[in-house]
């Protein structure tokens, strides 16, 4: 079986990829993926801790970050679908509609 310090910084790597991709991209469907990443990153380290002391709260909150990601992703396509019909464009830097 794989250590939980192992799968830990696993997800410490995968929520840094997240992170940098978030701040570095400009198209907001890669900036969704990337929060996704971070969100998957964060799951990834419940699942190690409840791994490690052998509880099943790490499972739990697993289970709640996927329901919210899930929502998450439901209302982001939807502006970005709003934000395309009405500027033609998903580029964030063209996205000031928001800002109004």
């Amino acid at each position: 079986m794989i250590e939980a310090s192992w799968i830990a910084g696993l997800g410490v790597i995968l929520f840094s990829i997240g992170l940098l991709g978030a701040f570095t991209r400009k198209n907001a469907i890669v900036v969704l993926m990337c929060i996704e990443v971070m969100l998957n990153a964060a799951n990834l380290n419940f699942v190690a801790g409840a791994s490690h002391y052998s509880d099943v709260d790490g499972w739990v909150f697993t289970a709640i970050a996927i329901a919210i990601a899930a929502a998450e992703v439901a209302i982001g396509l939807a502006i970005l679908l709003s934000l395309y019909s009405t500027q033609e464009t998903i580029s964030l830097e063209d996205a000031n509609i928001l800002k109004n």
